[in-house]
């Protein structure tokens, strides 16, 4: 490639799509991985797309809902362009309800969703009976159903995004230092470059969290992800169900799964019995980047003129990506800034 007019450092959620929304308009885009592509957090097994609660609106969840709303479209261009699915599906959520108060709770955010979410997605409470043998299990005997949260496959998401950035003529350079030799760059380096801005700016910017998740071989894919006892089972389409995840501050060992996942496998024993027999086909551990501010962290860097920083998405990268995407392709290739103010570059400082 002789001429790049973006640069982008990272080849997680944020990096690939922000990279694949750039190429769309026409720009000439590398993208440079030290590792590989999904390296990351971003190369994980759960892929649970799930919107925040219908109430107290603010910009945070505007976006997200947006980003949610966007989801289908984007992802489908993505797999058109590359030939590789992503295994995207707006398959709905499931959540049990556990007394009384949370069941009145559940019943206002049902109206509140008709109103916020402009009949473009449901937040409803169902009867549990009517998912037997997969999420009955609730104290009320009823469930939250929502019908905007989606789910996909992170690690083939990320290689159907490499893959269309390289159908519209993009670069991908994995295995390298290589840096930046012209044209607008966005870090999207993840935890290990919410580091580095901290140390450049000698003040905490954000770090990594740790997660740790299980694939098992329980096939249902044919029923909505379910939310319980503040876990994700994530059904895939191939057949394999996601459970996850932790969450650690501290760590000794970034890539390592331990007793703390066997934990996580028992406690998704008692909410879902079918599970007890169920194969465990895989351990994942890997670190996630949480900016100071909660919310991703998007716009220009503090200290680099023509450079820009899209991080910080932890627990919802996929979720925001194709809204993320927009956003940064907007302010790099146009100018135009509508990065809501809580994601600001200056929120995390």
């Amino acid at each position: 490639m002789a001429t790049v007019d973006v640069t982008v450092m990272g080849a997680g959620a944020f990096g690939l799509s922000v990279a694949f929304a750039c190429a769309e308009r026409g720009a000439k885009v590398r993208v440079i991985e030290k590792r590989r592509v999904g390296a990351g957090a971003s190369g994980g097994i759960l892929g649970a797309l799930a919107p925040h609660t219908p109430e107290r609106w603010n910009e945070k969840k505007a976006f997200q809902f947006e980003s949610l709303m966007m989801a289908p479209a984007f992802w489908a261009r993505a797999e058109q362009l590359s030939g590789l699915s992503s295994g995207y599906a707006r398959c709905g959520r499931l959540q049990p309800v556990a007394d009384d108060r949370a069941l009145a709770l559940a019943r206002d955010r049902a109206g509140q969703a008709a109103e916020l979410w402009r009949g473009r997605a449901e937040w409803r409470v169902v009867p549990a009976a009517d998912y037997a043998g997969w999420a009955s299990h609730s104290p009320t005997g009823m469930l939250i159903h929502d019908t905007l949260s989606a789910r996909l496959h992170p690690a083939r998401a990320c290689a159907a995004l490499a893959g269309a950035i390289r159908a519209l003529g993009g670069e991908i350079v994995t295995g390298t230092d290589m840096q930046p030799s012209k044209g607008a760059v966005i870090w999207a380096t993840g935890h290990e470059g919410l580091a580095t801005l901290s140390r450049d700016l000698n003040r905490p910017v954000g770090g990594g969290v740790k997660g740790q998740a299980l694939l098992l071989a329980h096939d249902r894919r044919d029923r909505p992800q379910l939310f319980a006892d503040a876990l994700h089972f994530v059904p895939h389409a191939d057949g394999t169900l996601a459970v996850g995840s932790t969450s650690e501050r501290a760590f000794s060992d970034a890539g390592s799964t331990d007793d703390q996942l066997d934990a996580l496998h028992a406690r998704a024993v008692t909410m879902v019995p079918q599970l007890a027999g169920a194969a465990v086909l895989k351990r994942w551990a890997g670190i996630r980047p949480r900016a100071k501010s909660r919310a991703p962290m998007l716009g220009a860097h503090p200290e680099r003129s023509g450079h820009f920083i899209a991080n910080g998405g932890f627990k919802i990268g996929f979720g925001m990506a194709p809204k993320v995407a927009q956003v940064m392709a907007d302010l790099v290739l146009d100018g135009r800034d509508a990065i809501p103010g809580g994601f600001r570059v200056e929120a995390s400082l």
